[in-house]
């Protein structure tokens, strides 16, 4: 028998203390390294970890090298070599891209080529699922376990499990009845990840038969569309759109999932906007903090639909790649349902960025 915690629970620790601004270590088989957020770095650690010695880089992703001309000889990352005289400023200029157009000349940047970058790549993918931006320092280390231990640091060790599935299994939690202004027979299913990370939600209208296929729309969590009414996107009409189509069918499965700006946090998505005030769209706004066009997991909905006890769906998106995602992850879509809804003066841009560049079908 054994209390401690599994790689992925211990996964989650490490994104809790990157959160923080604390370091964590990630050991695997091509060695081991000291990791830490570039976005929640402070001047004492960076000055702690400059005293350590060695040669510290920053993984960024290909995505930020590109617009900062940096080499990313590893495809999809680049290891940044830091300055002698490195200061924190330099470090978060190169992880965000705020003041890119006021300063746009940050290098010329030397990147690193050539040896492992496993703990790299891991450690990018530990901070974006933080929600951080996707940029870590890394300093390779000789000895993680026993330094670790002394610092009393976490430890991350992926040698038994080289491909860490970031993205937990769920299980439901607790369901209960809740009358709705489109349906008074609806009802909230709470479905919780094993490694303690944000809670989705699925809204049931009405008694949907298993056996046939259930209309069901796929939303991701949006704070400034869904509750606060914003007009850049369409994400408010959209769901009580879809909500209104199941409530007037007499059900439906609407799956809430918190993926928060495509998957990269509140936080990232206001650089986004902000970024898109500068005069980026919203694909190129992405990039430039260092994203993909989507971040999103749509395996979170095939799971909850799957729980649910539904094996097929009518889908209500514009989006082939929900469409793609069920198909694979075994929930056969039969038909996909189209939701045009929410286009106004400040979101057609954005709409026609979606259309043109995600292959939304607008």
């Amino acid at each position: 028998m054994s209390l401690a915690p599994d790689l992925t629970e211990i996964a989650a620790r490490a994104r809790s203390d990157l959160r923080m601004g604390v370091p964590v270590v990630l050991s695997g088989r091509g060695g081991a390294a000291l990791i830490m957020a570039a976005e929640t770095l402070e001047a004492q650690r960076l000055a702690d970890l400059r005293a350590l010695g060695g040669t510290p880089v920053l993984a960024i992703t290909a995505r930020r090298a590109t617009t900062l001309k940096a080499r990313a000889y590893d495809d999809d990352l680049a290891r940044v070599i830091l300055p002698p005289d490195v200061s924190l400023g330099w470090i978060l200029s190169v992880a965000d891209p705020a003041d890119d157009l006021k300063s746009p000349m940050k290098g010329p940047l030397t990147s690193e080529r050539g040896g492992a970058v496993d703990l790299h790549r891991l450690a990018l993918s530990l901070v974006k699922s933080s929600r951080l931006l996707p940029a870590a320092l890394v300093l390779p280390l000789t000895e993680g376990v026993e330094f670790a231990r002394r610092h009393g640091l976490t430890l991350l060790d992926t040698a038994a499990a080289p491909q860490l599935e970031l993205t937990s299994p769920l299980h439901p939690v607790v369901s209960a009845r809740l009358p709705l202004a489109v349906s008074e027979a609806g009802r909230l299913h709470i479905f919780r990840p094993e490694d303690g990370g944000e809670e989705h939600y699925a809204i049931e209208i009405g008694q949907p038969d298993r056996a046939v296929p259930v209309l069901a729309r796929l939303h991701s969590a949006c704070f400034t569309g869904d509750l606060m009414g914003s007009l850049k996107c369409d994400c408010g009409p959209q769901l009580r759109g879809a909500l209104a189509q199941m409530g007037a069918e007499g059900a439906g499965v609407l799956l809430y999932l918190n993926q928060e700006g495509r998957g990269i946090g509140l936080a990232n998505k206001m650089r986004a906007y902000s970024l898109q005030d500068q005069g980026f769209d919203t694909v190129e706004a992405n990039h430039r903090l260092g994203f993909e066009d989507d971040e999103r997991d749509f395996r979170i909905g095939a799971r909850i639909l799957s729980l649910m006890g539904f094996s097929s769906v009518r889908l209500l998106t514009n989006n082939p790649a929900k469409i793609a995602m069920m198909e694979q992850n075994g929930i056969k879509v039969i038909e996909r349902v189209p939701l045009k809804l929410g286009e106004n003066t400040h979101n057609h841009h954005y709409l026609a960025t979606k259309a043109a560049k995600s292959g939304h079908m607008l």
